[in-house]
């Protein structure tokens, strides 16, 4: 039996198999040649390899291409029942042109199936209640570039890394009755194909609707992990610059709420809602029309979230000071969540001396003032290659976990 991996479980889509021919035999051929790529696909009745190859480098002869001039980098293969009874079989082979640099073969993820089922570390049946929130924090996955350890790498530390944060919950209920669980998804969680103006094409071998499937999978993973575990639990996703649907001269053309990384929770959140008796509890939270954060209460921590491509490193408290200015939600935040820069950072500062709580302290208007603390979360890519080469620093991917109420966050942790 053919071993499923991961990728081929989480990328798969809902498509009808091929419509057999009712005298069996080859049924269709189909062959994509891109420059120095080509994929030929076979569809017919369960065959050895050897004669599935076969049969794909004489459809590249029909087309004039010499076999000999090209080699296989790739190949995938599915079967289904025909209507005959009989077993058929779907390859896939993936082709470069000798002696040309062929494009990235999409990622070969074999013995990671397990790792993407559901998290029983806690038998508990009944949603615990308490005065906590449990915050959980993370972005970049970038899925889809070959940098690093590539997707393989990526995907298998965010699923490692949830079951884990899952894990620290219970542990950290021996100290704090916590009846809130959070999912912070900051941004980044694609690759995508309009930074840097394309130019990472190349360095992409996944398609765009793969690399958000894998997004969306993923937060799922983390819904069904923690939605049993607390009687409030919010997920809340802001949009990232690699998850720009497009841009034209550099610039997006469209509003600032339009991302794939927060259409993927859009999507789990429909999904939630299917059941309402087992995640009604969920709820789901998006920048509102032609925005970039999210403002949420976690018990009594006002607490925001934006992906950090607004701010130069270093200036995230002066970014902060200036949205509190101009009236944003994050006025009155405590708490500020973001990533984009890739590490981990954790800053607390005393009351912020803007001018628009000077100015409110003049007109008589006095507002709870508590300290402010930010937190940036790592990547959980292992690498940006060419980081790598500008300063010669690769990653340290992680996740955040944090307790916070009324105000006060801590303790925070790193879960690597």
């Amino acid at each position: 039996m053919t071993k499923t991996s991961l990728a081929d479980s989480l990328l798969a889509l809902p498509a009808a198999p091929p419509i057999p021919s009712r005298a069996g035999g080859a049924m269709t051929r189909s062959l994509d040649v891109r420059g120095n790529v080509a994929e030929a696909t076979i569809n017919t009745a369960v065959a050895p390899r050897a004669e599935l190859e076969g049969q794909a480098r004489e459809l590249l002869e029909q087309y004039g291409l010499a076999p000999s001039e090209w080699e296989v980098t790739g190949f995938r293969t599915s079967r289904w029942t025909m209507a005959n009874g009989e077993e058929g079989v779907s390859a896939r082979f993936s082709y470069g042109r000798v002696g040309t640099e062929a494009a990235p073969a999409a990622p070969d993820l074999d013995e990671l199936f397990a790792l993407i089922e559901l998290h029983r570390a806690s038998p508990i049946t009944v949603r615990q209640t308490g005065e906590h929130a449990f915050i959980v924090a993370l972005g970049d996955m970038q899925f889809g570039k070959i940098d690093g350890d590539g997707v393989e790498g990526t995907l298998r530390r965010a699923i490692e890394y949830i079951n884990k944060a899952a894990d620290a919950l219970a542990w950290y209920r021996k100290r704090f009755d916590i009846g809130h669980i959070h999912i912070a998804w900051l941004g980044d969680h694609i690759e995508g194909f309009v930074s840097q103006g394309g130019a990472n094409t190349w360095r992409t071998p996944l398609t765009l609707s793969e690399q958000t499937r894998l997004v969306r999978r993923v937060m799922m993973h983390a819904l069904v992990t923690f939605a049993p575990l607390a009687e409030r639990v919010t997920m809340v996703a802001v949009p990232g610059n690699h998850g720009d649907p497009q841009r034209f001269a550099g610039k997006g053309v469209t509003r600032y709420d339009d991302s794939h990384d927060t259409e993927a929770l859009i999507a789990v959140s429909e999904a939630a809602a299917m059941d309402p008796a087992r995640y009604g509890h969920v709820e789901f939270y998006t920048p509102e029309l032609d925005e970039m954060t999210v403002t949420l209460d976690l018990a009594g921590t006002v607490t925001g979230h934006v992906h950090g491509q607004q701010f130069t490193p270093g200036k995230h408290f002066s970014w902060w000071e200036g949205q509190a200015f101009g009236g944003s939600p994050l006025t009155d935040a405590e708490l500020l969540l973001a990533g984009h820069l890739h590490h981990f950072l954790h800053e607390e500062q005393g009351v912020l001396k803007t001018l628009a709580r000077k100015i409110g302290e003049r007109l008589g208007i006095r507002k709870r003032l508590r300290p402010r603390t930010f937190i940036q979360v790592p990547a959980l890519e292992s690498e940006s290659t060419w980081y790598r080469h500008r300063k010669g620093v690769r990653g340290v991917p992680g996740i955040v976990i944090a307790v916070t109420k009324d105000g006060r966050t801590g303790p925070v942790e790193v879960i690597r």
